[in-house]
């Protein structure tokens, strides 16, 4: 079924519409009437309208108001102006709105709808201009594959240099500590030398741990160096297997 196309004709004078609707109808157009502009503005807020004819003097408000409040909400609708006091002044007015054309009274069918063919050919053509879109920005993104292979071979080269600083940091921390219990020894025996004093028992025992507890830092730094090395090594040719057998299998 096809859809008719709706036209508003804005007029206080009846007999306009009647001429537009004799003309119109049957020829694939709806033709709705109004008696004036503010009739006319209820009219579209609740129906869509494909062209507007609208005269330019009656009661109250004026077809130009009309033309330009109808054209800055829906500038896409063809507004064609009907008068039958043409100005200049009216006409640089209704153009600066926007509107589509001029129909001068008296009426003849070919001039209606000639202008009503000419309006859909018009919002025909705007329908159909591309709308320029501006060029999005867009940052090259790495594939995730090349990504990872990227983060586990630099955690394969990383994880050596991890270790041995591992290796060296723990033996020094070691010895920082061995000097620092062995100067809190040597307080703990001036202190034992003067009058005893309540906390002269824990002194003592600090005295006695310091050199055992210096020794477990020293020997256990390697070693926790070394495990490290290990476990970095072990965790980074795990991924590099891990990304080889899911390259394989999606190969085949």
């Amino acid at each position: 079924m096809k859809t008719l196309r709706k036209v508003l004709v804005v007029d206080d004078d009846p007999v306009v519409g009647k001429s537009f609707d004799r003309v119109l109808t049957g020829k694939g157009y709806a033709v709705i009437t109004a008696a004036s502009a503010q009739e006319a503005l209820k009219k579209l807020e609740t129906e869509n309208y494909d062209v507007v004819f609208t005269d330019i003097k009656m009661p109250g408000m004026s077809g130009l108001e009309m033309a330009e409040q109808v054209k800055a909400k829906r500038p896409w609708l063809p507004v064609v102006i009907i008068t039958g006091y043409g100005s200049p002044e009216n006409e640089a007015r209704a153009e600066a709105a926007g509107v589509s054309g001029f129909l001068r009274k008296p009426l003849s069918p070919e001039m209606i709808e000639g202008s009503a063919q000419q309006a859909f050919a018009e919002t025909g053509a705007k329908l159909a201009e591309p709308v320029a879109q501006p060029a999005a920005e867009v940052e090259p993104v790495a594939p995730r594959g090349a990504v990872r292979i990227i983060r586990n071979v630099a955690l394969f080269l990383a994880a050596p240099f991890v270790g041995l600083a591992y290796i060296l940091a723990f033996p020094v921390v070691g010895l920082g500590m061995l000097a620092w219990t062995a100067f809190q020894a040597q307080k703990a025996k001036a202190e034992a030398a003067a009058p005893a004093k309540p906390s002269a028992l824990k002194t003592a025992a600090l005295v006695l741990a310091a050199p055992f507890i210096g020794l477990a830092f020293v020997v256990a730094g390697p070693i926790l160096g070394l495990g490290m090395l290990l476990w970095f090594g072990f965790q980074a040719w795990s991924k590099l297997g891990a990304k080889a057998l899911a390259d394989r299998a999606e190969a085949e």
